[in-house]
């Protein structure tokens, strides 16, 4: 028991998160990152002027950005297990012996297919930061080379809830930003609440597991 703790421990360490506050994350250096989940476009289903038109736009929003901010792709692999309980709960309660059989070999057939397919899922976020002013002991202000020290050497004191709510206020006008850049694009986005970031960061910190799908408002898929 107290290896696991131990080890737990440890393991917390190497992590940057502070906490999730109202669907924001704050990590220990005092910034606080929003993560926003967006729709995707399939451009090989555009015309040759559909395309160039998008990637025009993509290529304005980048240039617009007074920011940076990070694009990450989640891949996974398709968990049909809900599907086939579905199924399974239909079989069960199905009086016909003819459908039955249909269903049974339904499943099968879903079995078969997702397993030599390799049938993967993807997710897309927009990771969206905000780094306070850091304020040096001489009472400089740390400029852009203190943004890219890595955590442990840059030491932040717990923020105050006014503090809180200016910086949030600073970090959804750069949400707004991004939104309204990438609408252009035909890209929808909706930001993730607290209790999804956690899913989403338990997921990314035990791959190993197979869990429900993350759970968000539906965005519309162009």
């Amino acid at each position: 028991m107290a290896d696991n703790a131990a080890r737990a421990q440890a393991t917390q360490e190497f992590v940057p998160i502070k906490e999730v506050r109202d669907g924001i994350v704050l990590l220990k250096d005092g910034s606080l990152r929003a993560l926003l989940m967006a729709s995707s476009i399939n451009l090989a289903l555009k015309s040759q002027d559909e395309q160039t038109a998008i990637i025009s736009q993509f290529q304005n929003f980048l240039n617009s950005l007074e920011f940076s901010v990070q694009f990450f792709i989640e891949s996974r692999e398709l968990d049909i297990r809900p599907y086939i309980a579905l199924l399974e709960d239909r079989y069960a309660a199905e009086l016909d012996d003819l459908m039955k059989i249909q269903i049974r070999e339904y499943i099968s057939f879903i079995k078969d297919f997702t397993e030599r397919a390799n049938i993967m899922t993807k997710n897309f976020f927009i990771v969206v930061p905000y780094d306070p002013a850091l304020v040096t002991r001489s009472g400089g202000i740390v400029g852009t080379i203190g943004n890219v020290l890595p955590t442990g050497a840059r030491t932040s004191a717990a923020l105050t809830d006014e503090q809180f709510e200016q910086y949030r206020t600073q970090l959804e006008q750069r949400i707004s930003v991004v939104e309204q850049g990438l609408v252009r694009t035909s890209v929808r986005v909706v930001k993730l609440g607290t209790e999804e970031i956690i899913e989403l960061f338990y997921k990314l910190f035990n791959p190993g597991e197979l869990e429900k799908p993350l759970q968000v408002t539906k965005i519309a898929q162009a």
